[in-house]
């Protein structure tokens, strides 16, 4: 080799932000979800690696059975695309008798491939324990469906409490500097997994 040859580093091209999609989880009625969410929506909003977009479980009539009749192929059809195109995934959920919310696992289970290879955060919410029951549930769930969840979460105990009669957080150090560590971790994996799925398909 040439000692006086001079190698300079080649720079990536500029990445595409990273189309995540928002899951609100929680169709109760007088559900605390959406406060939650107005505030992950402000982090998510906030990045420029990011691009949001929301699916709200309350807002998705699907039935219970999986029968493809027309009311079903019309909620699916409003739903389906968000999470089809959705390179990462953010999943929003309370905790119901130690697990997560049937209406979100309906959802979950109107679909399939939509999840495949793509990397899931969990943020929760509930009482004492902070929705992390349903949480780890939800691990379980996913993990069968082929996606990624990450390693760090956002958890809010007694989140009633966590928050202003106009939703805003009483004390948002935390909750922000648990957020910035989950979404960065969000963002490696889409990125890498993005990558991944452009040079081979994922072998199910």
């Amino acid at each position: 080799m040439n000692p006086t040859t001079v190698h300079t580093a080649v720079r990536p091209a500029a990445t595409e932000p990273l189309r995540v999609t928002l899951v609100v989880g929680s169709n109760r009625h007088g559900r605390f979800g959406p406060v939650v969410a107005d505030w992950l929506l402000g982090r998510l909003r906030d990045r420029d690696d990011l691009v949001a977009e929301v699916v709200d479980v309350a807002e998705a009539a699907l039935p219970t059975s999986l029968e493809p009749t027309p009311g079903a192929q019309a909620a699916l059809s409003g739903i389906t695309p968000k999470l089809a195109r959705a390179e990462a995934f953010v999943v929003l959920t309370p905790e119901y008798n130690h697990s997560f919310p049937a209406g979100l696992k309906n959802l979950v289970d109107w679909h399939y491939g939509e999840w495949r290879a793509k990397p899931v955060a969990l943020v929760s919410y509930g009482g004492l324990a902070g929705g992390l029951r349903a949480a780890e549930h939800l691990r379980q769930v996913f993990a069968e469906l082929h996606a990624v969840t990450v390693r760090d979460t956002v958890s809010f105990h007694n989140a009633g409490a966590s928050f202003d009669d106009r939703g805003a957080l009483r004390d948002p150090a935390g909750p922000d500097a648990a957020a910035k560590t989950m979404l960065d971790q969000l963002v490696w994996w889409g990125l890498a997994l993005r990558e991944a799925r452009a040079q081979r398909p994922y072998a199910a």
